[in-house]
């Protein structure tokens, strides 16, 4: 096994997720078989109970791990299916150490971070790193392992102590160390500075780590005497000093890699068995990030959520939605609209950004409510629904998207005026999204429905159904605590409302479809987890083919692509 340790310097959120994950898609191009493990030094066990805001959107795993967005990455890039323990946090270090303590493994003895917390970061590192996560089942033969937050960090220090110490247990050949860090560009000169790459190089080395690659970030390109002064202060070789500036996209990123040297650099470092260029998996992301390039065609999609201010909130839902776009030959304009500003309370607090936010929506190719949880901008979502039923705007509800769609239909076409989610009105006369009690047993972390569940159609002439394929069923990841009221679904099909795919019990409704519209689809699963750069979901695939008008056509060739 070779482990590949990405580590970060001067600021946090600089990009180590995508250099890993491009570094393991460079890898993976060479025909090796990688696997990706996430560190997290926070104390929480997982990230299930975040707001978006902390730490970006929750990933959820086909096992219902729920993650750090950044496995959404390794997954997406290296298309691959990780598990809950490949995203480590110091929440579930010290819950396995205590445990084992209670349980007496210790015999007796004082229980300290050196040596038992970084011999159990250790021993879950290599654990881990041996779990197929390919289709194939075979065990992997190289592990990126990307810690998380900024090399200095009090919170990361066990961590970083337990790599100093494993580098020799591994032995040199079989362990490399990459540091992401930062050359910022004041403004006031113009002039990339160096310092804070030397500062924090020379913190990594003061605990005992040594870059095998310096990985520099920049706004712009970074010029030759930059490397060269990097390479002499950091005490590494200029080959050794990786540039990645911003680029138009992240698929970008593995081709810039790829382009200085890195699989070269990897071959001799590691004695990997591979050849110096890469395989046709590293040409396609080359032919596909031309293509991005150059698309000229847009399509708008407006996604109405409360978490607008931040797009990582959001992540996996714009790469779905890039994904679909991409693959017919679109540019994708995504416009985030705070749902709080449709609200007519808004109308009269800020009209200004109530009429801006309603512009935006009514000049949209189709509409997108994702999941979420609480009542604050239900109301917006509601009022979003309603235009894009009424106006036969292509519209996508995602989760808690659906269940608005059912009340939003309910309210305005069944004319229960009060009928309302349990989750926003426990006392509603029409409860028509119900909580499901068994998994709601009073904690918050962990207790929800999640990870990969069945979903089984039932309608043959859904259009859901001729997108994935004319499948019976998928299997589709999950992440809920409420669900649709099974008793009350012949009202809604009686007026043209179906539920078209529901679990395997047939009690749990899955997918609604609207008759004699474009595309009103809503699903109670989380489709964009599962979206791949060259294999996009289909609910997503369908939204931007019928904000395109192609959607119809793209179904009579049998779901297949024009070239």
């Amino acid at each position: 096994m070779k482990y590949i340790l990405v580590t970060g310097g001067v600021i946090s959120g600089i990009g180590k997720g995508i250099i890993a994950s491009s570094i393991g898609t460079i890898l993976k191009s060479c025909g090796l078989r990688v696997t990706a493990i996430k560190i997290d030094p926070y104390i929480n066990i997982d990230a299930g109970t975040f707001s978006p805001y902390e730490h970006g959107e929750v990933f959820v795993l086909n096992d219902g791990g729920e993650v750090d967005l950044d496995l959404g990455n390794y997954e997406r890039f290296l298309d691959i299916n990780l598990y809950k323990d490949n995203n480590i946090t110091t929440g579930k270090i010290y819950q396995h150490v205590i445990n084992k303590e209670r349980h007496g493994d210790y015999l007796g003895k004082t229980v300290q971070v050196v040596p038992h917390i970084t011999d159990a970061v250790q021993e879950w590192v290599m654990n881990q790193a041996k779990v197929p996560v390919d289709d194939d089942k075979k065990e992997p033969q190289i592990c990126v392992i990307e810690l998380g937050g900024t090399i200095g960090d009090i919170e990361g220090m066990p961590f970083v102590e337990a790599f100093r110490q494993f580098q020799f247990k591994a032995k040199r050949e079989n362990f490399c160390n990459i540091h992401v860090s930062l050359v910022p560009q004041p403004n006031a000169t113009g002039e990339q500075k160096t310092k804070p790459t030397q500062n924090s190089v020379r913190a990594l080395r003061g605990l005992g780590l040594s870059p095998d690659l310096i990985v520099c970030r920049s706004a712009k390109p970074i010029e030759m005497a930059v490397k060269e002064k990097i390479s002499m202060f950091c005490h590494v070789e200029p080959e050794q000093v990786i540039f990645i500036h911003d680029v138009s996209s992240t698929y970008r990123v593995p081709i810039l890699l790829e382009e200085q040297g890195i699989i070269k650099y990897f071959k001799q470092r590691l004695n990997l068995p591979i050849d110096d260029q890469p395989s046709d998996l590293l040409m396609k992301w080359k032919k596909m990030a031309c293509r991005y390039e150059r698309l000229l065609k847009v399509c708008s999609i407006a996604l109405v959520g409360k978490y607008t201010k931040l797009s990582d909130c959001y992540a996996s839902v714009f790469k779905a939605l890039e994904h679909s776009a991409l693959a017919i030959n679109y540019k994708l304009d995504l416009m985030y609209i705070d749902s709080t500003e449709l609200e007519r309370s808004m109308e009269a607090e800020n009209s200004v950004k109530y009429h801006q936010a309603w512009h935006k929506l009514c000049k949209a190719d189709g509409i997108l409510v994702p999941g979420g949880f609480g009542i604050r901008g239900t109301e917006g979502k509601l009022q979003a629904i309603s235009w894009a039923r009424t106006k036969k705007k292509p519209f996508l509800g995602v989760c808690l998207g659906m269940q608005l769609a059912v009340v939003e239909f309910a309210r305005n076409c069944l004319n229960w005026e009060d009928a309302n989610s349990t989750e926003f009105d426990p006392d509603t006369k029409n409860p028509v999204v119900i909580d499901m009690p068994e998994h709601n047993p009073g904690d918050m972390g962990g207790t929800m429905r999640l990870g990969k569940r069945r979903t089984v159609f039932k309608n043959e002439n859904s259009v859901l159904r001729k997108l994935y394929g004319d499948e019976m069923f998928v299997e589709e990841r999950h992440r809920h605590r409420y669900e649709v009221n099974p008793e009350l679904t012949h009202c809604f099909e009686e007026k043209g409302l179906n539920f078209v795919g529901h679990d395997t019990d047939g009690n749990r409704m899955e997918i609604i479809e609207l008759e004699n519209h474009p595309y009103f689809v809503g699903v109670q699963f989380h489709p964009e987890f599962s979206s791949r750069p060259m294999k996009p979901s289909p609910p997503y695939l369908g939204l931007l083919l019928a904000a395109t008008g192609t959607l119809n056509a793209y179904l009579q060739r049998g779901c297949k692509l024009s070239p």
